[in-house]
Order: structure tokens, then C-alpha cells, then sequence
């Protein structure tokens, strides 16, 4: 016998995006959040001088990358949480998540940051009861791949 596919509630959405927008660094960062469902999580970062990492050519800073990359993983691994709680309240839910936080993060950088946004996407690869594996990759605006992450995150 199958369960059923995980569909994420609007309620649920809405807490991810909610928790999201609350964290000042994310905001600092001008992240914004586009999409949230059971399958991915979708963000975007526009380019801005103060990010910029190598002044000589204008690209993205390593650690910016590895932030966003950092912050759609654990965006994800907390989507692949709701459903292993799916039998507590949103609000249950959201408590015990409040352990959040990544264990691991291994970044590898493929092309220099050139663009005037970036996009990043994750997918659950494991949700266990306590640990979440995520893969990300971020993107410029022409499709082009600039860097991928691996990331394991404490959820529970």
C-alpha cells in the first residue's frame, strides 16, 4: 500500500514563505522567494554593487553564492519536514522546526558569478525523521549554471 503524494497546503506555503521573509539576512541579501511546492523551492537574488566579490569583473561574491544556495536548501529541507510531520498542526509543525540548520554545505563553483540576477532551485534528494539531504544549483538570468550545492540539514 502507497500513501498518498505530499501536497503542501497554501497554510503551509505560507508559513514557509512567512519564516522566509522574517530573517533579516534574507532580506539584507535581497533574496526573494518565487515558488515553494512539495517538489521545489524556487528563489532569486538581483545583482546589486554591494555583492559584488571581484571588483576587477564585476561577479558575484563566493560567499553570496554559497548563502543562497545555503538558504533555498534549508527552505526545501523544510518542505521535506512538513511531510514527515504531516500529522502535527501547521503550528506544531513550525515549533518543532524551529531547530532548523544546516550540518553540511559542500559548494562547488562551476563559472564566475557574471549575470543581473540569479536564481536558485532545490529538491529534496532525502528527508529522513531528522536530517534532510537538498540539492541546489544556481543560474543567471541566461540559464547559465554558475554553481550546484549539497546540503544536509537538521529538521527535527
Amino acid at each position: 500500500m502507497t500513501s498518498a503524494p505530499f501536497i503542501l497546503s497554501d497554510e503551509e506555503r505560507l508559513a514557509v514563505r512567512n519564516l522566509f521573509e522574517r530573517i533579516p539576512f534574507n532580506r539584507n541579501l535581497g533574496i526573494e522567494l518565487d515558488e515553494v511546492s512539495s517538489e521545489r523551492v524556487v528563489m532569486h537574488l538581483p545583482m546589486k554593487p554591494e555583492l559584488i566579490g571581484n571588483f576587477v569583473q564585476g561577479i558575484l561574491h563566493g560567499g553570496v553564492i554559497a548563502s543562497l544556495l545555503d538558504v533555498v536548501g534549508g527552505a526545501m529541507a523544510l518542505v521535506g519536514a512538513f511531510e514527515k510531520h504531516r500529522h502535527l498542526s501547521t503550528e506544531e509543525r513550525l515549533a518543532s522546526l524551529s531547530r532548523l540548520g544546516t550540518i553540511d554545505l559542500r559548494i562547488d563553483y562551476l563559472r564566475p558569478g557574471r549575470g543581473e540576477r540569479f536564481s536558485a532551485s532545490a529538491a529534496l534528494l532525502r528527508s529522513g525523521n531528522k536530517v534532510a539531504v537538498v540539492r541546489s544549483e544556481l543560474h543567471n538570468e541566461k540559464g547559465v549554471l554558475v554553481a550546484v550545492g549539497t546540503g544536509t540539514y537538521l529538521c527535527g
